[in-house]
């Protein structure tokens, strides 16, 4: 996590507190959620930071991908 945002790292911390004291709480897996949308949203950032403009048609079907949860 070298190049990780404080955003991320602090959620990181709080996810492995609430982890380690109580796994199954509404709060550990909400943090969780929460974690995993902040290293998406690093990751497209990234990605789109260094690629070519999208289609419309491309950031719809990317835009679906997204909603569905990874559903086809």
């Amino acid at each position: 996590m070298a190049n990780a945002s404080p955003e991320r790292v602090r959620l990181a911390g709080r996810v492995a507190a609430l982890t380690r004291h109580n796994p199954d709480a509404p709060e550990t897996i909400e943090a969780t959620r929460d974690l995993a949308a902040v290293k998406i949203e690093e990751f497209i950032r990234k990605i789109v930071e260094n690629a070519p403009p999208l289609s419309e048609s491309q950031r719809e079907r990317l835009a679906n991908l997204i909603r569905g949860g990874g559903q086809h």
